[in-house]
C-alpha cells in the first residue's frame, strides 16, 4: 500500500501522466488534478508529501494556489515543485533564488525532475518552524518521506566533500610548517 502521496497540478493529462511514468518506483500513490481548484482542494484533503504545482492553470492559478498554501503554516512546509513552459511568468511573480521550493521548466527529463523534487524536499526543511494557534495538522509527515531522506543524503555527500578539502588544505599547511620548523632547525 502507497505511503506517501505526490499531487500533480496540471491542466495537461500529457503533463501528468508523464510525471507519473518518471516518478522512481517506490511506495507513491499520485493524485492528479486537472486545475488550481481542484488541486487546492486536494492539498487541503489529502496532505500529499510533495506537490508539483504548474503556474499557469484554469479556475486558480498554480500563483494563486502557491499564495494560499503560503498563508497555512501546516502546508507551507510541503516540498513543492512549480512547473512552467515559461520561467519568466514564475520569475516575474516571484525573484530568484527561490528559497523554499524548486522550479522544473516544461519540457523536462526524469533527471530534471527527480532533481527538482530532490532540491523541494532540502529547501522544504528550510521553511521556518512557526507553529500557528490555527493549525491543526503537524509537520513531521514530510520528515520521514523516503525521497527527503535521500535528499538528505545528499546534502551530507556534500558537506562531507567539503569536508575532505578542507582536510586537505590543512594537510598542505602542517607539512609546509614542518618543512619550515625543519629548515630553520638545520
Amino acid at each position: 500500500m502507497p505511503t506517501h502521496k505526490i499531487l500533480v497540478i496540471d491542466d495537461s493529462k500529457v503533463i501528468r501522466m508523464r510525471v507519473k511514468d518518471m516518478l522512481p518506483v517506490g511506495n507513491f500513490e499520485v493524485i492528479e488534478a486537472k486545475d488550481g481548484l481542484e488541486g487546492y482542494n486536494l492539498i487541503r484533503s489529502e496532505n500529499p508529501n510533495l506537490i508539483m504545482l504548474d503556474f499557469l492553470l484554469p479556475k486558480m492559478s498554480g500563483w494563486e494556489v502557491y499564495q494560499e498554501i503560503q498563508k497555512q503554516q501546516h502546508l507551507r512546509n510541503i516540498p513543492l515543485v512549480l512547473m512552467s513552459g515559461r520561467k519568466e511568468e514564475v520569475t516575474d511573480k516571484l525573484p530568484e533564488p527561490f528559497e523554499y521550493f524548486s522550479f522544473v521548466e516544461k519540457p523536462f527529463d526524469q533527471k530534471q525532475l527527480v532533481d527538482a523534487i530532490r532540491e523541494a524536499m532540502m529547501k522544504a526543511k528550510k521553511q521556518p518552524q512557526h507553529f500557528d494557534s490555527s493549525d491543526h495538522k503537524t509537520t513531521g509527515v514530510v520528515n520521514t518521506d523516503t525521497v527527503s531522506m535521500a535528499a538528505e543524503i545528499e546534502s551530507l555527500k556534500t558537506q562531507i566533500k567539503k569536508m575532505d578539502l578542507e582536510m586537505e588544505q590543512l594537510k598542505k599547511q602542517v607539512n609546509q610548517l614542518i618543512n619550515y620548523i625543519r629548515q630553520k632547525v638545520k
